[in-house]
């Protein structure tokens, strides 16, 4: 590219691609890990951007199971206290963060964050907004309006969600939001279908939920996470509403959205519907990665 030349005369380097100098952080949802966006991000780097995935504490291949998890009968699954119930959101935001400070040379930075993966994404970008350009949130939690993930999950808006029966044990007790993605009970299965998966072709549906991890430290749902207008607020921020989704619903995507606006209205929120689930990473990731470059 050719330097422009000003009306003085003066002749001024080009300005950069704003995609191709753009670098995406990826943050998963609840029992996902990175391995959630690798079909998203091969679909960026074809659109020609650049982009990283974080794996949270406790997510991911390296996510400690269950003992009984992968055992006969699976003892001790609806009892047994998760390993990650000392994890807490710090650790979590703290993960992202390191991610953000490493990118932030290579150009213009944008955080995704899907599903519960908004709280941890949303303190960091308050602790550090100048490592951010941009925040997108791909039906997942806004902590603008209410601090926790619990209280919209509670929410009359969100009473035709999906999947409350996918939990397993108590919470408090566990450390953790545990659910069976290898549960022998063929019903099971396909309440974990419809509510995440339900456009998702059958076989890799199979593929995606033996990948998941059984347990979400109950300190990303649990914790409060409070967000200011000096500087979460002063970040631009995009909302991708998924039409179709099942575990959560867009009533409550929409009352985040109108919550964090209220809260924070000299920046609000640009919003964008994608067409069907809670999980477009894994049925349409071309056109999720088209939307995110959009």
């Amino acid at each position: 590219m050719l330097p422009v030349r000003t009306e003085m005369g003066a002749m001024t380097p080009p300005l950069k691609n704003d995609l191709t100098h753009t670098v995406f952080v990826l943050v998963h949802g609840a029992w996902h890990g990175s391995w959630q966006w690798a079909a998203t991000q091969r679909a960026l780097t074809g659109l020609g951007s650049a982009s990283v995935a974080v794996d949270l504490p406790g997510h991911g291949f390296d996510a400690p199971l269950p003992t009984g998890y992968l055992l006969p009968g699976r003892p001790g699954l609806l009892t047994e206290k998760s390993r990650l119930a000392e994890v807490t959101m710090e650790d979590c935001a703290a993960a992202v963060l390191d991610t953000l400070r490493r990118v932030r040379r290579y150009g213009r930075v944008v955080l995704v964050a899907h599903s519960a993966g908004g709280g941890p994404a949303s303190l960091a970008a308050e602790r550090a907004p100048e490592l951010v350009d941009r925040i997108v949130y791909l039906s997942a939690f806004v902590p603008g309006g209410r601090p926790r993930f619990f209280d919209y999950l509670g929410a009359p808006e969100n009473a035709a969600a999906r999947g409350r029966s996918l939990n397993l044990g108590d919470p408090e007790a566990l450390g953790a939001v545990r659910i069976d993605p290898l549960s022998p009970d063929p019903a099971y299965i396909e309440e974990l279908r419809q509510t995440h998966y339900h456009d998702t072709p059958a076989d890799r549906f199979d593929r995606w939920r033996s990948a998941l991890s059984p347990d979400l430290p109950l300190a990303v749902p649990a914790t409060p996470v409070v967000l200011t207008a000096a500087r979460w607020g002063r970040i631009p921020r995009t909302f991708l509403r998924c039409a179709e989704d099942r575990a959560l619903p867009t009533a409550v995507q929409d009352l985040m959205i109108a919550e964090a606006d209220r809260a924070v209205p000299d920046e609000p929120f640009t919003v964008h519907t994608l067409p069907g689930s809670h999980s477009p990473f894994a049925a349409r990731p071309q056109e999720l990665a088209e939307a995110l470059v959009r």
